[in-house]
């Protein structure tokens, strides 16, 4: 591929167990470029199995960066995310390559590559502690409820589960003394980016999407996804980025003795279900992406559909 100085980015987004990683490495290859997780959960170091994070072999010798950066006991917000992409997208910019973003969490898609401004608020520690036992006296119920009460346009687009993205919007309302809805603002368009998502429309395709989810889980299971959250529950304990990753959480429960091991399972394929859920919801906000089947749709061919909105880049 020619070198180029225009600032395009390609962005791979959907919902899990929808074939991102697959169809960014093919695009990767064609465009001689490097590929840069927008997965909040691939960040962490040892968490592999359930956060389905791609080995060697199947990143085919591309680059991928911003996967196994931090321990899971350091703090990763997303305006750290931000930052390092950013450092990233420059360094292969002045390369003359064009970026390929790739992943399914929204909030990394957004204050990177929709011009949204992230506001830079430093944890408080003292809050936190404050909310955390909030939650464990009153619920998470609780929490949402306060959301609601300082930034009822953020809970309204957030689930009212979502204990780590809840806290630390109410972090930022009670800093800022502003709603955080109101303090992520857009800003000027720093890139061109070419939009491909990968998710279905209607019911039947929907279910063909949670098929899927449940395979993987099932794949996940034969790849030793209970021992990998025993030995990281054994080493950290009810940590909160352990807490807060589907595949961990459930087996954490098992491990505690609160569900059975069928239960467990259960769980853990409903979780995958719901939160696939969620990221269609999320994406499908976004009128810029391009819509590829998944659906009895080889990677070969979504590549190829994928190159129709691309063709004039190469």
């Amino acid at each position: 591929m020619k070198k180029t100085n225009k600032r395009t980015v390609i962005a791979v987004a959907g919902p899990t167990a929808s074939g991102k990683t697959a169809l960014a490495i093919e695009l990767a290859k064609i465009f001689d470029t490097e590929i840069i997780s927008a997965d909040s959960r691939q960040i962490y170091k040892e968490f592999d199995i359930a956060t389905a994070k791609p080995s060697k072999e199947e990143m085919q010798g591309i680059k991928h960066h911003l996967i196994d950066v931090v321990s899971p006991l350091e703090e990763f917000t997303v305006a750290d995310f931000a930052d390092r992409a950013s450092n990233v997208m420059e360094a292969l910019f002045k390369q003359g390559k064009i970026p390929v973003v790739a992943g399914g969490t929204g909030l990394y898609f957004r204050i990177l590559l929709e011009n949204y401004d992230m506001p830079r608020v430093s944890p408080d520690k003292k809050l936190r502690e404050e909310l955390h036992k909030l939650e464990k006296e009153q619920g998470v119920e609780a929490l949402y409820e306060l959301l609601k009460k300082y930034d009822p346009v953020l809970a309204e687009n957030m689930h009212p589960n979502n204990t780590v993205k809840i806290i630390r919007a109410l972090e930022v309302c009670k800093t800022l003394g502003i709603p955080m809805s109101q303090a992520q603002k857009k800003k000027a368009p720093l890139y061109d980016v070419r939009w491909i998502g990968l998710g279905h429309l209607n019911g039947k395709d929907r279910q063909f999407l949670y098929d899927r989810a449940d395979k993987r889980v099932d794949i996940m299971l034969e790849q030793g996804l209970q021992n990998e959250a025993k030995n990281l529950y054994e080493k950290y304990g009810k940590i909160n980025s352990l807490l807060k990753t589907i595949g961990y959480q459930e087996f954490i429960d098992y491990f505690d003795g609160l569900l059975t091991y069928e239960e467990c399972v259960d769980k853990i394929k409903q979780n995958t279900r719901r939160y696939a859920k969620r990221q269609l919801t999320w994406f499908r906000r976004n009128e810029e992406i391009n819509w590829l089947e998944i659906q009895n749709v080889s990677t070969e061919e979504q590549v190829k559909k994928s190159l129709l909105c691309l063709k004039d880049l190469i």
